[in-house]
């Protein structure tokens, strides 16, 4: 067995380094264009040579996502971005579009393409004909079971790596390809711009009255008749493995840095549990609760059991399931005086129960005590946003910890 690569998305710079600090083995990150991610920070020049040679110096990877599905006017400015980023170093270029593949393949042969999600990849005729062209990788479409991926494996050639899905949010048309969006707020899914018009709350109108609205209802819980739940798959690292996919993908660009650290320590703590004893291995149910801590809808474990039934829908509402909020991050440690020094990014207060996660250690529980602000003066709350907090820890914590607090 092959260890597969854990790969984190990057919104940012700054979540580039968080994904890397916790534990993924490569991070894709979108530029100002060609991304599919608007709503995403996305990286200037400077950020991925920055992100870059962060990742390299640690032994990761970065893959730049170019996987819109361009207009005429997209394709005509590729090729002078492919010239502008092309000393950077990227391990690899995504792309869904046959025409953005044929630019790459001739304005920079030496970097390594894959093939996106976008691109439907549902058989193993589809990736084998990629591969026949130059792709090092397909991305499989969402909407495949673990039955489908073990025999696209076994039937296409073995440096042909396959990459999938593990975690994250999913969406109502084939892998992302819709036209919902555009056809109701002129927002294109497919150019990074969706409005995401599945996840609303719809009623029916009779055209011949039409203020009179009727609420839709599937059952008795409601009317969100698209609203997927979110797929995770940390229950099933075997499976995943010996299924042949060589990449657990995890999805999330515009979530955020607290998000995911904690999803990438997750998979990553289960995913090392495995390969230290695959005979012996046993699910660590706390990796569950983990991943619960964070904002998210109801999981479930999307097609890779089969096709989903209603079960897969949240019928009640289209809100996230959030029982914690970040408070801080982690700027020092003074061993001599066990006192944590913090950025605040929500409120709490002296007395609180908190819990603080690092890379490569368990999260650990504290309670908040001796608290003060940047000039060392007691205070009973941190209300301010960005201040600087101190408080007492026994233990010590990384530079770069998060502190978290389960809401009331």
């Amino acid at each position: 067995m092959t260890k597969p690569e854990l790969l984190a998305p990057g919104g940012s710079l700054e979540k580039l380094k968080t994904a890397i600090d916790y534990g993924a083995d490569a991070v894709y990150i979108g530029g100002e264009a060609f991304s599919l991610r608007v709503a995403a920070e996305n990286f200037s020049y400077d950020d991925m040579k920055e992100g870059i040679e962060y990742a390299h110096e640690r032994g990761k990877k970065v893959y730049l996502t170019a996987n819109i599905l361009p207009h005429n006017s997209d394709i005509d400015e590729f090729e002078d971005f492919i010239n502008e980023i092309r000393p950077l170093g990227f391990d690899a270029v995504l792309v869904a579009d046959l025409g953005m593949f044929d630019i790459l393949q001739k304005t920079a042969p030496e970097i390594p393409i894959h093939i996106s999600t976008q691109a439907n990849n549902v058989n193993y005729r589809s990736a084998a004909k990629w591969y026949e062209m130059g792709a090092k990788r397909v991305v499989l479409a969402r909407e495949m079971s673990l039955a489908e991926i073990e025999e696209i494996r076994a039937r296409i050639p073995q440096e042909l790596e396959l990459e999938a899905f593990v975690h994250g949010a999913m969406c109502i048309s084939y892998s992302g390809r819709c036209l919902l969006s555009n056809y109701m707020t002129g927002r294109d899914a497919n150019l990074g711009a969706c409005a995401h018009p599945c996840r609303w709350n719809y009623a029916l109108v009779e055209q011949t009255r039409p203020d009179e609205y009727m609420p839709i209802f599937e059952n008795e819980r409601g009317s969100f008749i698209f609203n997927s739940k979110d797929l995770c798959m940390i229950a099933h690292i075997p499976e995943l493995v010996k299924s042949g996919i060589c990449s657990f993908k995890l999805e999330g660009r515009v979530k955020t840095a607290y998000y995911l650290a904690t999803v990438v320590k997750a998979y990553r703590e289960e995913i090392d549990r495995y390969f230290d004893d695959p005979d012996g291995y046993k699910f660590d149910e706390k990796q569950l609760d983990e991943l619960c801590k964070v904002s998210h809808r109801p999981y479930y474990t999307g097609f890779y059991f089969g096709k989903p039934d209603e079960a897969a829908q949240v019928y009640t509402d289209s809100s996230y399931i959030r029982d914690y909020d970040l408070i801080g991050m982690v700027t020092a440690y003074d061993e001599n005086t066990k006192t944590v020094t913090i950025t605040q990014r929500n409120r709490f207060f002296s007395g609180d129960e908190v819990e603080i996660i690092q890379p490569k250690k368990p999260f650990m529980t504290l309670t908040v005590k001796d608290m003060k602000n940047e000039l060392d003066e007691p205070i009973e709350v941190a209300n301010h946003a960005e201040m600087t907090v101190k408080f007492r820890s026994d233990e010590p914590v990384s530079v770069g910890a998060m502190v978290r607090k389960k809401r009331d």
